[in-house]
């Protein structure tokens, strides 16, 4: 008798990867409250209820403000090696296989932080994902937007000068209003001729040509949230004909208030469009959020059927920068689950 006998147990066995998630942001709020307590400086809540007042985000700057403040707390490889872990835990119970975690090493440097404490931290904590919890990990060194040009050009020094185990891709994050994406072509030209895929946000807190530009001036494969692109045909014409994939993270965009609710969500567009279209949770416990309740609530907003959701999955797995012998793995199991619920 199968196990996923209705769509919620199917959403939950169904075989995932997760493409849009940042390291720091993934930080459980016990990992957050124990840091607070060694570091009280940084201004962060040392109590569970004061630290979900603290994660109410009143806009996007503010969320920016609260998430810098957080990531002050990570200091040592230890730090590192405890959010690696503690991601690769929650993402082994919601099925993941497979997942890139956005870096972003310039603002760990700004703290103090030294190369070798992060890249030892990366690395051990990649390496006990995979050994204990079964959960590939890779990593995208993104730019911090707020830092500029400096930013941008000491960030593709560390990825190309270093370049760990697992770096599979080049971001670029942070505010977008004031940030103009070409200002850093140079820097994805170089990380791209040096074999790193291009996966800069775009069109999350700013309009489609946020997301043109992104395009043409940095060479995206795939595009972070790309919220905005909804209200553009064209453009959504444009990436279904290039193959060119949305990072969407619903709940992410609704926390932070760039859509007002799921329903109101562009992502029913952009399917309707046939573009690419992969399922994320950015900064999962500042936005109680989970893969698998992502997956949950496109399904019942959407009306999607399990073969629907499974093709979601899929287009997750197919859009990573994964080996061809992992993607096929992953693909193969999915197939088998949804058999499964078919069979009843």
């Amino acid at each position: 008798m199968s196990n996923v006998s209705n769509l919620d147990d199917f959403v939950v066995a169904l075989p995932k990867a997760e493409l849009h998630v940042h390291l720091v942001g993934s930080a459980s709020v016990d990992t957050v409250l124990a840091l607070a307590a060694r570091h009280p400086e940084a201004g962060v809540p040392t109590d569970a209820a004061a630290l979900r007042e603290f994660y109410q985000f009143r806009d996007f700057d503010h969320f920016v403000r609260v998430y810098l403040a957080v990531q002050s707390l990570i200091r040592t490889a230890a730090d590192i090696e405890l959010l690696v872990t503690g991601l690769a835990r929650e993402l082994a119970a919601q099925q993941v296989r497979y997942a890139e975690v956005t870096v972003t090493p310039y603002n760990h440097l700004l703290d103090g932080m030294s190369d070798d404490a992060l890249l030892t931290g990366l690395a051990d904590g990649r390496t006990e994902a995979s050994e204990r919890y079964g959960v590939e990990l890779a990593w995208c060194f993104d730019i911090p937007g707020e830092q500029g040009v400096l930013g941008g050009r000491e960030t593709v020094a560390f990825a190309l000068g270093n370049r760990p185990q697992g770096l599979v891709s080049f971001g670029l994050g942070g505010p977008e209003v004031g940030v103009g994406r070409a200002q850093f072509a140079p820097m994805f030209t170089a990380a791209r001729e040096a074999g790193l895929r291009s996966v800069p946000h775009a069109g999350e807190t700013t309009g489609p040509a946020t997301v043109w530009s992104a395009i043409h001036d940095l060479g995206a494969e795939r595009i972070g949230h790309g919220t905005s692109a909804g209200s553009d045909p064209r453009l959504l014409d444009y990436a279904r004909e290039r193959g060119i994939v949305f990072e969407v993270c619903p709940t992410s965009n609704v926390r932070t208030r760039q859509v007002p609710s799921i329903e109101a969500h562009p992502i029913r567009r952009m399917l309707d469009h046939g573009v690419p279209v992969t399922l994320n949770t950015d900064d999962p416990p500042m936005f109680g959020a989970t893969l698998v309740g992502e997956y949950r609530a496109v399904a019942g907003t959407l009306g999607l059927t399990a073969r629907e959701l499974a093709e979601l999955a899929r287009t997750s797995v197919t859009a990573s920068f994964q080996s061809e012998a992992g993607k096929a793995n992953t693909l193969a199991e999915i197939d088998k689950v949804l058999a499964e619920y078919e069979r009843g």
